[in-house]
């Protein structure tokens, strides 16, 4: 009974929380690992003075970027799911912070520490988005790069740049921001994996599993 009504006090908006966080962290896991790969087994062509050309780490380059692009995809549509599901929240502080601002209320340390990590995670996942997008449609390599104008606003050096830093902010600002709600990861995650056991352990699973053998 008492494992039951710890299972019954994990809400559907908190599952939903929980799935949505789940398919964030993957992606980013994925686009940071792929990532790292980008920074260290740069293009080039073969013949040229790359001397990581053709290496092959896991995976081919292509499959990394694949992977790196849907890991993206992934994480874009997880983020706006989330975003709108959260939206009255996100007015609910944006006003708090507004009057904070014109010091007709407060906030406490860890409310303005948390508002500025999620400013943060916003402002730079919007940059690496952007820019990821700008390199789906610009598909220039080698001599195409040095000798074509910039497809869109800057040159595709300056959108690397950009993509690449922050990229790199994004996963420092999440890293804090998972710190921060770690009590939170660790309650609920144990509460869905015990919920996922319960449903595998019960009676109706095991005669359905008797009656598939």
């Amino acid at each position: 009974m008492a494992n039951n009504s710890r299972t019954r006090s994990l809400s559907p908006a908190t599952r939903l929380n929980w799935l949505l966080d789940a398919a964030v962290f993957l992606g980013a896991v994925v686009a940071a690992l792929s990532g790292v790969y980008f920074l260290y087994f740069v293009g080039g062509y073969q013949g040229g003075r790359n001397p990581t050309y053709g290496i092959t780490l896991l995976f081919t380059r292509e499959t990394w970027d694949l992977l790196h692009t849907w890991a993206g995809v992934l994480m874009i549509a997880a983020v706006a799911l989330h975003l709108a599901i959260h939206l009255n929240w996100i007015s609910m502080m944006g006003r708090k912070v507004v009057a904070t601002l014109r010091g007709k209320s407060g906030m406490s340390k860890g409310a303005r520490v948390n508002v500025l990590v999620d400013l943060v995670i916003a402002l730079s996942f919007l940059l690496a988005a952007v820019s990821g997008v700008y390199f789906l449609f610009d598909v220039r390599s080698g001599w195409q790069v040095t000798d074509s104008a910039p497809l869109f606003l800057w040159s595709r050096t300056t959108w690397d740049l950009l993509h690449t830093w922050s990229g790199v902010t994004l996963i420092v600002a999440a890293m804090v921001h998972l710190a921060i709600h770690w009590g939170w990861v660790t309650k609920v995650t144990a509460k869905m994996w015990r919920s996922v056991w319960q449903r595998s352990d019960s009676p109706e699973s095991r005669q359905q599993q008797i009656s598939q053998s």
